[in-house]
């Protein structure tokens, strides 16, 4: 594993009254992408944002990666509105696809890179057919619908199990980690073979958050 490490916050914990200048201050600290997640109120049990907010942030001047976990049902439409709205790295649930390949190659069209998102109790087995094809996975280390639940530590064997299947393989693809990641627990996931880590409360909710970024990259570079 070659790639280097990412840190991603996620929105969904910043505040929305000011979130262009909320994002502006996690990139200037130090942090790569910008983390989307969009939820449906259907295949998850809250409600987020649309395309209009990444199309927002786009043209607010944003350039750093926005990387958009779909959780929404069905998705093929959803995909079509983000990668039109700016989106670069486009996530989304093999359950809520009835063609998973069809919709890996719908976000390819749109020249967006593409990953597939595993719930904690999805198998790594439904994705090992298209693993080839996608540019990361993302693992859910806590069950989606929320932010700042705690981190299932059974994740871990998913991600090293995930990482092993990449390296048998020969792929360099990315294993993003969303759930209850935080600075005193970074440093195992990363040794488990995630490269690129989905952070919400842990840096948008801390008191001094250049502190907490600075803190994170330290920890990932022990």
């Amino acid at each position: 594993m070659n790639n280097l490490p990412i840190i991603a916050p996620s929105i969904l914990s910043a505040d929305f009254a000011k979130l262009g200048q909320e994002v502006n201050e996690i990139l200037d600290g130090g942090c790569q992408w910008v983390h989307f997640d969009v939820m449906d109120n259907h295949y998850v049990p809250n409600l987020t944002f649309g395309p209009m907010i990444c199309k927002a942030l786009k043209d607010h001047g944003v350039t750093a990666p926005i990387d958009v976990h779909l959780m929404v049902e069905p998705v093929d439409d959803m995909i079509n509105q983000f990668a039109k709205a700016g989106a670069d790295i486009i996530t989304f649930h093999p359950e809520a696809s009835k063609h998973i390949h069809r919709s890996i190659q719908l976000v390819k069209q749109h020249g967006c890179q593409v990953g597939l998102a595993l719930n904690p109790a999805t198998p790594l087995s439904l994705i090992e057919e298209v693993l080839p094809e996608l540019d990361m996975v993302l693992v859910m280390s806590v069950n989606p619908g929320f932010g700042g639940q705690s981190f299932i530590e059974s994740s871990l064997d998913k991600i090293m199990r995930l990482r092993n299947m990449c390296n048998e393989k020969g792929l360099t693809t990315r294993i993003s980690v969303d759930g209850g990641v935080k600075p005193d627990n970074i440093k195992k996931i990363q040794e488990a073979g995630a490269d690129t880590f989905v952070m919400g409360s842990a840096i948008f909710s801390a008191e001094d958050r250049q502190k907490a970024i600075n803190n994170t990259f330290a920890q990932l570079s022990q």
